[in-house]
């Protein structure tokens, strides 16, 4: 059977967008790892040259929770 999985979406603007979109996703990983999260995948991708974006993918059964603590900027169907 194939868990549904979400992707949350953390967005950051401005010349310093690739730093800060980097560095949140090293939390974001820690934050997995602290919670035990099975089978995560993050990442940090340029959508343009002042816009960066963290994500953390998760499965849907965890999605509330990570919402909740964490507080994306969106999420979507991985």
């Amino acid at each position: 059977m194939i868990k549904e999985r979400i992707k949350l979406v953390w967005e950051f603007k401005g010349p310093d967008a690739e730093h800060f979109a980097v560095h949140h996703e090293i939390h974001l990983k820690q934050y997995a790892l602290a919670e035990n999260l099975l089978d995560t995948t993050s990442a940090s991708e340029e959508l343009n040259s002042q816009l960066w974006s963290a994500s953390l993918t998760v499965d849907k059964s965890d999605m509330i929770k990570v919402r909740d603590a964490l507080k994306p900027h969106r999420g979507f169907k991985a």
